[in-house]
């Protein structure tokens, strides 16, 4: 039983890019036999022991037994009983991240990992780090898909070993027509005007004709996409299959990246993470965000709408702990208006910051985050946007204790959860850039391929620059890996929700409409519901 044993322990740490030297390899079985753990159970248990190691800042490929003595003896500390826990405190454990604040990480193919960027950004960045941004995108997409159970073989000897997929790149295609490859790579368009396939080792022609239709999802130019197809004499790949690459769940990436900081807020283990899991639905299990989007401040029903929600808060004793309110924060453009217009902005923002300080429980209580929308006064049009600018806002900072002005995209860390917000419409942009895309869809597969989209490109923005401008230095807060908790898509297009791999996703849809449309969010569910409010018809 030892041989088996011994095959698993190996097989486990090998997917976190680990090797085994016969001590450590001893160390490990000892441990399974001081525990008495069964044949079953030995997977699950040397999982935790590989995590804990994979998170410390001095683990080395090949596993130091100094190191494994510390992570078993941490672990050991863990699991004895220690003093009573006290109730969880929301508002310590709440951060609200800009996009600008982010730190760097940016993948590192020579040691097979995140590495911090060292050098200071800019909002002009270099010709460098625009490349820098579609690889890193191209190489963290790579790295979890070699980790896939279709693409990663096995350390234990499988019949299924034959059936794995084996990726290439365009340089092994030369000299090699009439033989059949599939392909990782960037959709896009060369000089010619020709659509192709770019990887990091060059690129190559598709010829679509001979593919009956692409798998699920939507295929922008500046997606990557998984191309099998036949190259031929001519130097094109005749394509007979496309689709998206596998999405990672949140788990799964966690247990390998656990340790690193993405948001520059701390960074939890998987097992602090489950216990905060279990307590918030037990003592915050009536705790809610809410999601408002298109809260047009010219609109004369805008304020009607925000008023009938606030009462219904007190009424009801329902106060939030956050309420995050998207642009558009005026329903036409005022980037090319008069000085009228201009006042009139600031104006409803100070109507707006009067409105709020006339519920003193809510203001007092409630966390208030405005997030820009594309026709909002910022200090830049492009990805990530800057917040509005601090002149239109001086009132609601003043009456507001609790307000916070975000980029776009912005991010909420609640305990081990990450919440993304972002306003852009991107249905609209996505299905205007469309390559390819199954045939005879609904509105219901449009929602769905554009979530599945989304989340399987690890992007927010899976497009080209030329189609949407991104600040290279900061396409990192773009980057949608390791998967959020949830993803608020706030979009023109119509409310939705669902969830995919693990991650909750939906749009609240405009606030003003044939009636007040919002979302509520619930920590403790990971899930939300539609907030409706009727609107009053005048006589």
């Amino acid at each position: 039983m030892a041989d088996g044993r011994q095959l698993t322990i190996i097989k486990v740490f090998r997917k976190y890019s680990h090797s085994l030297g016969p001590d450590a390899l001893q160390f490990l079985e000892e441990i399974l036999g001081r525990h008495d753990i069964a044949d079953n159970d030995v997977e699950f248990s040397i999982e935790t022991i590989a995590r804990e190691y994979n998170k410390q800042d001095d683990a080395v490929m090949k596993v130091s037994l100094d190191i494994l003595r510390r992570v078993y003896d941490a672990l050991q500390d863990q699991g004895n009983p220690g003093e009573a826990e006290e109730l969880l405190d929301p508002d310590s454990h709440l951060y609200f991240v800009d996009a600008f604040e982010m730190p760097s990480w940016h993948w590192s193919q020579e040691r097979g990992t995140f590495e911090k960027s060292s050098s200071p950004l800019t909002v002009a960045g270099s010709a460098d780090s625009r490349i820098a941004a579609v690889r890193n995108r191209l190489h963290i997409i790579k790295q979890s898909i070699l980790r896939n159970e279709h693409f990663s073989p096995s350390t234990l000897p499988s019949r299924d070993r034959e059936h794995l997929v084996t990726l290439k790149s365009t340089k092994q295609l030369l000299g090699r027509a009439g033989e059949r490859f599939l392909l990782l790579g960037m959709l896009a368009h060369n000089k010619e005007g020709k659509l192709c396939v770019e990887d990091s080792d060059g690129s190559v022609e598709l010829d679509l004709s001979k593919m009956d239709e692409p798998g699920e999802g939507l295929y922008t130019e500046g997606c990557f996409a998984l191309v099998e197809g036949e190259y031929n004499e001519d130097g094109i790949l005749e394509v007979v299959a496309m689709g998206q690459p596998p999405c990672e769940d949140r788990e799964t990436a966690r247990s390998i990246y656990g340790h690193i900081d993405f948001l520059g807020q701390g960074s939890t283990s998987l097992l602090e993470d489950s216990q905060f899991a279990r307590r918030i639905r037990e003592e915050l299990s009536d705790l809610y965000f809410f999601f408002l989007s298109d809260v047009w401040l010219d609109h004369p029903q805008t304020f009607v709408g925000l008023q009938k929600m606030f009462d219904n808060c007190i009424e009801n004793s329902f106060i939030p702990k956050v309420i995050v309110m998207c642009g558009n924060f005026t329903s036409k453009s005022i980037m090319q208006g008069g000085g009228r217009d201009i006042q009139r902005y600031q104006e409803n923002f100070d109507s707006l910051a009067d409105l709020i300080a006339s519920y003193p429980q809510i203001t007092r209580e409630t966390h208030f985050v405005f997030v820009p929308g594309p026709l909002d006064i910022t200090g830049s049009s492009t990805l990530p946007r800057r917040p509005i600018l601090s002149t239109f806002t001086s009132h609601l900072r003043s009456k507001i204790p609790k307000v916070h002005f975000t980029s776009n995209p912005c991010r909420l860390k609640f305990f081990g959860q990450e919440v993304v917000v972002f306003r852009e419409d991107t249905m609209a942009r996505m299905l205007r850039n469309t390559i390819g895309i199954k045939p005879n869809v609904t509105g219901e597969d449009l929602r769905r391929y554009l979530v599945q989209s989304i989340l399987d490109q690890s992007h927010l923005t899976p497009l080209t620059t030329h189609i949407q401008p991104v600040l290279p230095d900061f396409d990192h807060a773009l980057r949608l890996y390791p998967l959020p908790t949830a993803v608020i898509l706030a979009d023109k297009y119509e409310k939705y929700k669902l969830t995919y791999s693990g991650c909750h996703v939906f749009n609240p849809g405009g606030f003003v409409g044939e009636s007040f449309s919002f979302s509520t969010y619930c920590p403790a569910e990971r899930s939300s519901e539609e907030g409706v409010l009727d609107i009053e018809q005048e006589d």
